[in-house]
């Protein structure tokens, strides 16, 4: 798996072994970030089950300020931690403009004076995700009380349909049951 686009383009990131994760494939992440174009330039990202922190990562190597990943699985987040190094020396950049924190993504909230994101990646557990969404969704307008345009990119099956109260999906790409699909929420 390597990051796509951007200053750190092709370098390998490492992903944990065994099935504590699901990694984003390269090319639907090509494809989100296409989509986002010129937004990830300077945006502030989460990076919610963060995994291996590809999502995260793809946008720090195009072009965003900086962010937060967070992931519960510890063995993931010490890969994160090589990531965000390996990344950030690939794009000659200070591993400062990026925090990894090791806990449960439904609790997370901007700490006191930390700059809210613009962006946010979620790519939790497929079986999880119908029982967490309204949660999720309900803690993400709180996290991102007060930031203009928030956008909310997150990857699940394309059996899954996604209507949280407060949010609309504006886009969606992927297509088939049982295939990665990521959908775009705005705030309704």
């Amino acid at each position: 798996m390597r990051i796509s686009g951007g200053a750190a383009r092709g370098v390998t990131l490492d992903v944990p072994k065994g099935d504590a994760v699901r990694p984003a494939t390269d090319g639907m992440r090509q494809a989100v970030f296409s989509s986002l174009g010129a937004r990830v330039n300077g945006a502030r990202f989460a990076d919610l089950f963060a995994g291996s922190g590809a999502y995260g990562l793809e946008a720090f190597s195009r072009g965003a300020a900086g962010g937060v990943f967070v992931e519960q699985n510890t063995k993931a987040s010490a890969c994160i931690r090589r990531n965000i190094a390996t990344v950030a020396k690939s794009a000659g950049r200070t591993e400062a403009e990026l925090r990894l924190l090791t806990g449960d993504a439904l609790g997370w909230r901007p700490a006191a004076g930390e700059e809210r994101p613009d962006l946010v990646f979620v790519d939790p557990p497929y079986p999880i995700i119908e029982e967490i969404a309204a949660r999720l969704f309900a803690g993400l307008a709180e996290a991102l009380e007060g930031v203009a345009d928030p956008l909310v990119v997150f990857e699940l099956p394309g059996e899954i349909e996604l209507a949280p109260a407060g949010w609309v999906c504006r886009r969606r790409l992927g297509k088939g049951v049982r295939q990665p699909t990521v959908a775009f929420f705005m705030r309704a």
